[in-house]
């Protein structure tokens, strides 16, 4: 797998899914939003914790910066 989050967007992901878990997990919604809210948080917070989404892949979408130098 190569790194195709960088930048800003992992911290965004991570903690939109922390948020997202959170909300799933206490906010006393219905069983499909909780089970939605908590599948979408996860998902959010592990592609924003390995930098790779396999969403953008399929899209051709690569944030992770290429400069050499730049920590990933």
């Amino acid at each position: 797998m190569t790194c195709n989050v960088g930048g800003i967007e992992r911290p965004i992901r991570i903690v939109v899914g922390i948020l997202l878990i959170g909300i799933g997990a206490f906010a006393g919604l219905p069983a499909l939003g909780t089970g939605i809210a908590l599948t979408l948080g996860a998902v959010a917070l592990v592609t924003g914790a390995i930098g790779f989404c396999p969403l953008w892949t399929l899209f051709g979408i690569n944030t992770c910066p290429t400069t050499p130098g730049v920590k990933r």
